[in-house]
Parts: C-alpha cells; structure tokens; sequence
C-alpha cells in the first residue's frame, strides 16, 4: 500500500516531540483547573470570614462582657438563702396557723389535776363563746311561736270582742260596710305577727340560733360518766369545732360588713341566715340533706347526736367524696364539715371566697399567759356546694324576713387543714392513739 509522504513526515515530528507533549497537556489541565479553584477559594475565604471569624468574633466579644466574676459564688449563696428563709417561712406560717386560743388550759394536753369539773366548764366555756360570736355579730333567731304569742297578749294595741263585731283599738272590723277596712281576726293576728316579725329583722344583721351549730345543745346537758379519755376527746373534738365556727362567723361578719344600708337589718345584709354549722351532713337539729327539702329534727336530739368532727384517715372516712383527696398524714390532719346558709343570689360566690380566704387570730401560747401574737390562717377548701331556691311559704321560712332581694339555700361542704407540727404538743395521748388504731385497723381491712 502507498501512503502519501506527508503523512511520515508528521509522524516523524511527533514522535521527536512527545517528549514535550506530554508538560503541555498537564500544563492546559493545570490552567483549566485553577481558575474555579481560584473562584471556589475566594468565595470559601470570604464566607469564612462572615461566619467564623466575624460572628464568632462578636460572640466572643459578647461573652467577655458577661464574664462570671470571681465571686459570684457568693451572690449564688446568698440567692439559696433567700430561697431556704422563704421555704422556712412558709413552713413556719403554716405552723403558726393552727396555733390557736384554746377554750381551756387546764385539759390539753392531760388534764390538770383530778377534779372532772374541768369538763364541765370546758362545756360552759364553749357554749359562752359561741353566744359572744352571736352578740359580736348582731345575730338573732326569727321570734318563736311562744315570743309571738306573749307579743300579742301585751301589745299596746288592744283586741276587744264585743256582740259579733272585733275591735282592734279604735277601729272596728265587724265586716259592715262602713268604708273601713274589714278584715277577720285571723288577719288581724297575721299582721301583728308580720309587724313583729319585719321589726326582729331590722333589730339583727342575719338570722341564728345556737343551738344550730354542732355541739351547744351537746354541752348544754353535759354530765361526766364516761372514762377520762373519752372525756378529754369530746374537748378536743370539740376545740376544733369551735375554731372552725369562729371561721364561718367572720365570713359572715365581712361579708355583710360590706353591705349598704347596714341600719336595714337582715334586708340590707348579703348573708340572710345561718342554718347549720355541722360535721355529719346536717343530720341533728339542723337540716338533713338526706331527702329533697330536708327536714328540722327538735333541740333534744342534738344532745345525743354525736357531731363533732372527724378526723379523715382514709377516703371512706370522707364527709363526701374529696376532691382534693387529702387526708391525714405525718404533715396535716384533716377534718370535713358542712355549712348552710340563705344568701343573697348575686352574693354567693363572694360569700365562698370570703369563706376560703385568710383570716386572722390571736395567740397567747398553748399555756395562755405568753405575749400575745396576731397570726393569720387559711385552712378551710371547699369540695362541694349545693345551691336550692327558697320558698318563703315553707314553714321553716315563716317568720323570716329576707328583705326584697332574690336569695337561694346554700350548701357548701368543705375541709378544713391542721398542721401537725403546730399543736402536736397540746394533742392528747388518747386522740393519738385512737387515730393510729383507727388507721391500722382500716389498713388491715384492706388486706
């Protein structure tokens, strides 16, 4: 085959430069290379500049301002210190909130000396200061039927039967038509009542009566039988029902503080009528809320009716099903009650705040003869309330006068806290015991 001769002579040329071809061909690759390697590496540069250099830079820079001292150690020391003489406040408040004045220093925590005349005036004391809380308060019960009838047989205004016709006074109800009013003796009678009735409401600020509240007809009658310890609980059962009955009176007392026209009685007050104070759902001589509208049960039965309270040891001890759950512990002791009262509509949630607000007393040692100190409490949640309307026909509502404003039946069953710690060393042994045979009875129950 024939080849042109040109073609030999190129290839001749290159092979006496491949030598030189192959630098060259690195060369254009380097070339090609490095520019983008140039271009990548600025914007690489410049971004590491913006993010690392300059804004941890700042950082840095920022940081150096907020350097912890050398002694901040300190400032930290002081801060839990604060922190600790808080925490011991409040366990200190909690204390001085059940450090309350007792009705008698000569019981708690066992009695002095041997004479069992100390329960009887452990009884008198009790009933004397619940009748202070209602003279305090300006509380007085609706006029009862035999007040009513000796009102009318020594009123002013003089009733005279005389040949068919009545006279009252001057005036002459025979029923003729002599364009004077004419009415039946009945109607007289109820009118006079009504008179009486309205005047007793403006002579008061809200309705009461002692022997409503758990443990005055109790006492009334007291007579000691039984052994020393059972004796020693009744009094300090009964301690703690007062307390809690001072509480429900000072709601009561600020709540028609506030009223309006305080000169108007009963009608010008929030609070109507106190209608039990009681540790057993109203039953005794207070209202049973056992059926619909309830029912009274007479004075006598509030003397056998054992109503002081309880303490809650478990659930099943509950008053009503709790909320909150608590019950006693190594830190409170618990106990439910049940007021009732006829409020004013509008007024029933300021009456429940007022009720589970701060209150304060006076405390002058567990011996009585210390410095006085004002202290304040809160002790008191409520778990349930129960709300009626009033039908002032009934007859537990008769010779009430409620004044104008629309008011309702109001049931409200709370709980009431003690810190342990704060009378621990006034409780006596038998409450102690009897609690923790109680507690261990119910555990092994449960078993």
């Amino acid at each position: 085959m024939n080849f042109p001769k040109g073609i030999f002579q190129k290839l001749s040329i290159l092979k006496s430069n491949s030598v030189l071809l192959l630098p060259i061909i690195l060369a254009l690759v380097a070339v090609i290379l490095f520019i983008p390697t140039q271009l990548m590496s600025s914007k690489l540069k410049k971004r590491m500049e913006d993010e690392s250099i300059s804004k941890m830079g700042r950082q840095i820079k920022s940081l150096s301002t907020s350097v912890v001292s050398r002694d901040q150690w300190k400032r930290q020391k002081e801060n839990q210190l604060v922190y600790a003489n808080d925490a011991n406040q409040i366990a200190l408040l909690s204390m001085r909130s059940t450090q309350r004045e007792l009705l008698s220093y000569k019981i708690f925590p066992e009695p002095r000396g041997t004479s069992m005349m100390i329960f009887k005036e452990f009884g008198q004391a009790y009933r004397t200061v619940v009748e202070q809380l209602f003279a305090n308060a300006g509380a007085r019960d609706c006029p009862t039927v035999e007040e009513l009838q000796r009102e009318l047989e020594s009123s002013s205004l003089r009733l005279q039967t005389g040949r068919g016709s009545i006279y009252y006074g001057d005036r002459d109800f025979t029923g003729r038509s002599s364009g004077r009013s004419s009415l039946s003796l009945g109607e007289v009678e109820s009118k006079i009542v009504d008179e009486i009735c309205r005047e007793r409401a403006k002579s008061i600020s809200f309705y009461a009566n002692p022997a409503d509240l758990s443990g005055y007809e109790y006492w009334k009658e007291y007579q000691y039988n039984v052994e020393i310890k059972k004796a020693v609980e009744d009094c300090w059962y009964y301690q703690l029902a007062y307390w809690v009955i001072e509480d429900v009176f000072d709601t009561i007392n600020a709540c028609n503080a506030g009223s309006k026209s305080p000169a108007s009685g009963v009608a010008g007050s929030p609070v109507k009528r106190l209608l039990s104070v009681n540790f057993d759902m109203g039953r005794g001589r207070g209202r049973s809320y056992g059926s619909p509208y309830g029912e009274r049960r007479s004075s006598a039965d509030a003397t056998t009716t054992d109503s002081r309270p309880v303490y809650i040891l478990s659930p099943e001890k509950a008053l009503i099903e709790s909320c909150t759950g608590r019950v006693c512990n190594d830190h409170i002791d618990v106990i439910h009650f049940n007021v009732i009262v006829v409020v004013r509509a509008k007024s029933v949630l300021p009456f429940m705040q007022e009720l589970c607000s701060a209150k304060e007393h006076k405390f002058s040692g567990f011996s009585g003869d210390e410095e006085q100190q004002n202290f304040k409490h809160n002790q008191i949640t409520i778990l349930e309330c129960k709300m009626r309307s009033i039908d002032r026909t009934d007859p537990d509502h008769n010779y009430y006068r409620y004044g104008e404003d629309a008011v309702v039946e109001l049931n409200i069953f709370c709980e009431y806290i003690f810190n342990k710690k704060g009378y621990d060393e006034i409780m006596p042994e038998a409450v102690k015991e009897a609690m923790k045979a109680v507690d261990s009875t119910e555990q092994t129950s449960r078993w």
